[in-house]
């Protein structure tokens, strides 16, 4: 069976890459796996105090299995075999090796069309997917709503 990737952040346009990848799965007949990636809380010198770290790292993985599981549900009902997952990390990497993890045949995620000037300074997790991933990759631009 194919696996399908999806990231999602959990913005606006995780709703698309969600529905993208579902139809997707539906299409090729396969598992599809959403993916929400924690990045860990950037550590000082001034910090003194690290369970604050921790604290901030299970209180997101609670938003996410919770967050995740509403975005399963749907997609559950129309048939499609998926799981959740979610890991801490930074999202570029985790993505890239979750997904040779499972064996991914594509991964699903989202663009969200930042400048280059913020691609530059704070990097693209997108870029970076599209740079290492070794399947294909199938990035899904945000619509803007009709009026």
């Amino acid at each position: 069976m194919k696996t399908i990737l999806a990231s999602v952040d959990f913005s606006t346009a995780s709703k698309q890459v969600v529905a993208e990848a579902s139809k997707l799965a539906q299409a090729v007949k396969a598992r599809l796996v959403l993916l929400h990636v924690v990045q860990p809380p950037v550590v000082t010198d001034n910090d003194f105090r690290p369970q604050l770290g921790a604290e901030y790292v299970a209180a997101a993985a609670a938003t996410a299995t919770k967050h995740l599981t509403a975005l399963q549900k749907p997609i559950l009902a129309k048939g499609v075999a998926v799981e959740t997952k979610h890991l801490v990390g930074h999202p570029g990497q985790c993505i890239v090796e979750h997904a040779r993890k499972l064996r991914a045949d594509y991964i699903v995620l989202g663009s969200h069309g930042h400048g280059a000037f913020y691609d530059l300074i704070v990097g693209s997790t997108t870029s970076r997917v599209l740079r290492k991933a070794r399947c294909t990759v199938v990035v899904v631009p945000q619509l803007k709503p009709r009026k």
